[in-house]
């Protein structure tokens, strides 16, 4: 099997705060992380070359043959053989940006002069792209899927339009409609969509998630694993273990790991003057144009919100963020932020860590002194600032 190193590019600073918590190759995009592709699809060893503050969590693993591969890349048939065709030393490039590098050293220094790739690559430059991709990611998982596993049949009682639908093994569906023509339907490992929900595809709804009852989920959306969803939702991309359990509206958004969205938490996601949505670049310090109509929440890990928060168009949330009241928070929501639109304090460390503990508990995961190293880091480097 092959040895690939995911390596954190020039891309990461432009997607924060998602790659505060997680290597570039750790973003949910389809089906599955990058990581999980890869070692999924592609039969390979996987291990990262990321921040220094995330290393122990996501180590680094050398042999004397690695692939070192943008962590931003998604891995088709066609890139991936490009990859595994280059010689020690080699590089490849798309329109001069770093896709991989073979060599023999434990560490490398991504270059873009290489041999260009053929075909289309998809490297994930901005966190816009993850939800204005998803569909074709979608459809690329499971086109694997269809190829490699055979799907379950689909129970009794629901109304089903067309037959693009795979189910793994414990996944339920109560009586629903399920409209799979659209757009293909994943629901994966225990997965349950309750009773009464109505579902366009595409749709990805991952190992133990569930859509509440009266869910309405227009596609392309993927729902990662542990996740809860009700109300509606509209193309957005949830990477794991987040709530958003209950009426709302939440649309063209992405949305981290261990957040929740209380009851009639609602996002906009079209300016008024249908206007072009700007969102904050952490890495160049101002709002930048996704050029796009359509852009709701970025929300970072554990960021939380009260019942009837409102989120304006292109709004960023960074990590362990506590919103809550009435009218729109400002469209910068600081890490380790404490308040609304009426403004934000700190929010102290101990006490974040206090309700991290009790929320992963509640999935069965544990709060490692590996995980307080990164969140305490998190919280020296980007303090809150009134």
């Amino acid at each position: 099997m092959a040895n690939v190193i995911l390596t954190d590019h020039l891309e990461r600073d432009h997607l924060l705060p998602l790659t505060h918590t997680r290597p570039v190759a750790g973003i949910r995009m389809g089906l599955w992380t990058m990581a999980e592709r890869w070692e999924r699809c592609w039969s390979s060893v996987v291990s990262y070359q990321t921040q220094d503050y995330l290393s122990k969590v996501f180590p680094s693993a050398s042999t004397g043959d690695n692939f070192f591969v943008n962590g931003a890349l998604f891995p088709t048939a066609s890139v991936v053989d490009q990859i595994m065709n280059l010689k020690e030393g080699e590089t490849l490039v798309a329109e001069g940006k770093w896709v991989a590098t073979r060599s023999s050293e434990s560490t490398i220094q991504a270059s873009t002069e290489g041999k260009e790739a053929s075909g289309e690559v998809r490297i994930i430059q901005r966190p816009w792209h993850i939800f204005q991709w998803n569909g074709w990611a979608i459809d690329e998982d499971m086109a694997w899927l269809k190829q490699n596993k055979t799907s379950k049949d689909v129970p009794s009682g629901v109304t089903l339009i067309g037959d693009n639908i795979f189910l793994e093994e414990g996944a339920e569906i109560m009586p629903s409609i399920i409209n799979a023509k659209e757009g293909p339907v994943y629901l994966g490992k225990d997965a349950l969509i309750m009773e009464g929900s109505l579902v366009r595809g595409s749709l990805a709804l991952m190992d133990h998630a569930q859509l509440k009852m009266g869910a309405k989920i227009y596609g392309p959306t993927t729902i990662g694993p542990h996740s809860k969803v009700g109300g509606e939702v509209n193309n957005c991309v949830i990477f794991g273990y987040s709530n958003k359990g209950h009426d709302g509206f939440i649309g063209n958004s992405v949305i981290g790991e261990w957040c929740n969205l209380g009851a009639d938490t609602n996002t906009s996601n079209l300016k008024n003057n249908y206007a072009d949505v700007k969102i904050y670049n952490y890495a160049l310090g101002r709002s930048e144009s996704t050029g796009g109509q359509f852009c709701g929440l970025m929300m970072g890990d554990h960021a939380k919100a009260g019942i009837n928060t409102m989120f304006n168009t292109g709004t960023v949330c960074g990590v362990f963020a506590n919103v809550f009241g009435g009218d729109f928070p400002h469209r910068k929501i600081p890490d380790f932020a404490w308040g609304g639109a009426t403004g934000f304090k700190a929010y102290r460390l101990k006490d974040a860590l206090e309700v991290a503990e009790k929320v992963m508990s509640r999935r069965d995961t544990a709060l490692t002194q590996e995980w307080i190293e990164v969140y305490t880091h998190l919280n020296e480097r980007f303090p809150f600032e009134r």
